[in-house]
């Protein structure tokens, strides 16, 4: 694919998240920071929901109760998607700027958080209709989290073990879709995640923190067809146990429920 329409987000002071389609797709720490990544898998052809969230906490349900919040220095947080030129990836300077969205407080003004930012936007780009979109919507019910809970546990014994059918039969909506989002054979996208995989597990870096129904928070997305699986600090549910470093590698799934079986689709 010689185009890659990408998202840039920056935040100073708070924390954000950047949400597509009611999916969260970046987030900004409690500090701020940057990111950066492609979101052809978000993007919908004509009208999207681009929203940027302010502080959001855990939840995003309408009726979440917005709490006043001082700012103690000058925040802000903003939002571009760009589509770059050929072999430019990289460059903001010469990107076409598609979108773009900011909202800023000065030190010692008062905000209600978390601030939720809808923006509706017309991207001249052409997708599928992709599957997420058609599937039944999902009943937040003790019993769906346990299903979800125990479907996690399974995908993380096999992968602490090296086995990691289960994970891509489970994924597999979701590479079809990578496959088709950015113009990649089916095949070498498989291949790459397959790759990681491995890689992590010869190098005794794949010690799975295994999921527990207590520890599980199942936040809805995707206008509650999808649910995110996270653990009580927001951080997502698949991941291995902290290196030397401190640092993990984490799995951020986004599971559909179809005919009583779990799909990772995102």
């Amino acid at each position: 694919m010689e185009r890659v329409l990408m998202l840039r987000g920056r935040a100073s002071g708070c924390s954000a998240e950047v949400r597509i389609n009611d999916i969260l797709v970046a987030a900004m720490g409690s500090n701020g920071g940057d990111v950066s990544l492609p979101i052809h898998e978000y993007i919908l052809a004509g009208e999207n929901t681009v929203t940027l969230v302010i502080d959001p906490g855990l939840s995003h349900d309408a009726g979440t109760a917005a709490t006043p919040t001082l700012a103690a220095t000058e925040v802000y947080a903003h939002v571009r998607l760009l589509l770059p030129r050929v072999g430019e990836l990289c460059s903001q300077e010469t990107a076409r700027t598609l979108f773009e969205f900011g909202w800023a407080a000065n030190e010692g003004d008062v905000y209600q958080a978390p601030l939720v930012h809808p923006n509706q936007v017309m991207l001249p780009i052409k997708f599928p209709r992709w599957r997420w979109m058609d599937v039944p919507t999902i009943d937040y019910s003790d019993q769906t989290k346990a299903k979800v809970a125990a479907f996690l546990q399974r995908i993380a014994v096999a992968m602490a073990q090296g086995e990691f059918e289960p994970l891509i039969t489970a994924s597999q909506l979701r590479l079809e879709e990578l496959a088709v989002a950015y113009q990649q054979p089916l095949d070498a996208v498989t291949s790459r995640f397959v790759s990681r995989l491995k890689l992590l597990h010869a190098t005794k870096a794949l010690k799975m923190t295994i999921p527990t129904l207590s520890d599980l928070v199942l936040r809805p997305c995707a206008n509650r067809r999808l649910v995110e699986c996270l653990t009580a600090d927001g951080s997502p549910m698949l991941k291995t146990l902290p290196a030397a470093d401190g640092s993990r590698t984490v799995w951020p799934v986004r599971i559909a429920i179809v005919n009583g079986q779990c799909h990772i689709v995102r």
